[in-house]
């Protein structure tokens, strides 16, 4: 118990696993609105993608965004899990989402 006028001291943790997990969120949303928009553009890319029959492209596409997501995920928390600031992953990650997220609303992937 401290008393009055004591300070404690809080041990600072690094963010590398907290940014890492971020980027790679980022980085598979983006990976699933650019193959969708693909896999909407290219026949031989939707065909491609049809790895269940009953639910068409999608599954192709959603697999290879789920993939991707996980393996950057643990990739860079390997990299990055002892380190500190990386602030510019962190808004990396949260410019991918966004870019990502304006990328799966419907006009604006039918632009592409």
């Amino acid at each position: 118990m401290t008393t009055h006028g004591e300070s404690t001291s809080v041990p600072q943790l690094p963010n590398g696993a907290g940014a890492a997990a971020l980027f790679s969120a980022g980085f598979g949303v983006f990976v699933l609105s650019v193959l969708a928009i693909i896999g909407d553009q290219s026949a031989a890319f939707k065909k491609l993608m049809i790895f269940y029959l009953p639910t068409g492209p999608l599954s192709g596409v959603t697999t290879i965004a789920v993939a991707a997501w996980i393996v950057s995920w643990v990739g860079l928390d390997l990299l990055w899990r002892r380190s500190d600031s990386k602030g510019w992953a962190i808004m990396a990650g949260i410019a991918l989402l966004a870019i990502g997220f304006v990328l799966m609303i419907p006009p604006v992937g039918d632009l592409f």
